[in-house]
This record gives C-alpha cells, structure tokens and sequence, in this order.
C-alpha cells in the first residue's frame, strides 16, 4: 500500500471515486436528480480545477495499492480564522472502507498540517445523516461544537456538525489511541 500526494493527472480518478462515495452514501442526503445527472461532471471540474494549479494552502493524499485509488483526503491550511485547518474531503472506496484507511489518511496528513500550520486547530464538516462518519469521528475524539447549514451543489440545504480538535498534535493523539466498538 502507498501514500502520496496526488498530481494533476488524478484528478479523474479522484473525482469518479469522489462522486461514488456520494452516489453510494449521500443517496437519501443529496437530491436524485443530481446524483444521477450531475455529480459526475461537478465532481470532475471541481479535481481538475483543485489539481491544475494548487493554492499552496491544499493538500491530498492518495491511498493506492497496485496503482488502484483506494482513498483520498483533501485538507486546506488555515482555512478558516478561529478553527484552523480543513479537513475538507475523506472518502474510501466502498469495498475497502473500515479496514483503517481513512485512520491512516488522516495520520499521513498530519505532518504537513503541523509543519505548515503548526498552530491552527484541526477541524471538518460532516453531514448530520451520514451516520458512518458522524460515528468514525466521534471515535476519533472529536469535539462536536458546531452546526451549520451547507447549500449543497444540487441546492438543498444539508444540516451539517463541526468536528474540531485544537491542534494537530491532539487530532493525532485521538487517532493514535485504539477505537472503541
């Protein structure tokens, strides 16, 4: 198995891995009309537009093995003033999620999180009715101290809970320590 940071020439097979995680677990979350119509094309723009010139802010990772994309996460620094640092995407492929890979994203993460932005907090957005991530990052000690509302892309409004850590340092002691069932 291997990390490293995606290229320019990923964005395809992010973006497909991307709108299949939404197909497959947003389905009841997201309207049908756009998983069925326009999350394939919207997810493509948005990875070939993130790739081909990055803000020095952004960082992915891929997970691969054998060369095929097996996950990726996506971050950016500083993103926001009083919560730090975004995790801004995590997604596993359907058949390899809960064999530890999004864990192991986040670890693999984490040093370009502390030596770039050492004293931002660490922090993403989950949707309320993904149940599956809501628990993962419940295990991984996130605080939940937040909510807000997204517009999603196909226009609904999505209740949404803010996960924070206040360092990189504390997100990688949570994650270190053994989930519990």
């Amino acid at each position: 198995m291997d990390i490293r940071t995606a290229q320019y020439q990923d964005y395809e097979r992010i973006a497909h891995l991307h709108a299949t995680s939404w197909k497959t677990y947003y389905r009841d979350i997201l309207g049908q009309e756009y998983l069925e119509q326009e999350v394939d094309e919207d997810r493509q723009l948005i990875w070939q537009t993130r790739l081909t010139n990055p803000p020095f802010n952004q960082h992915v990772l891929l997970v691969e093995d054998d060369h095929e994309l097996l996950g990726f996460i996506c971050l950016f620094g500083n993103h926001d003033f009083e919560k730090g640092t975004i995790i801004e995407s995590l997604h596993i492929t359907p058949t390899h999620r809960g064999q530890g890979l999004g864990k192991l994203l986040i670890q693999n993460s984490l040093p370009w999180v502390k030596q770039f932005f050492p004293m931002s907090g660490v922090y993403l957005e989950v949707m309320e009715k993904n149940h599956q991530a809501v628990d993962f990052y419940d295990h991984i000690g996130g605080s939940h101290h937040f909510d807000r509302d997204w517009r999603s892309p196909c226009g609904n409004i999505i209740h949404e809970w803010v996960y924070t850590w206040e360092s990189p340092d504390e997100l990688a002691k949570a994650i270190d320590e053994p989930m519990s069932a």
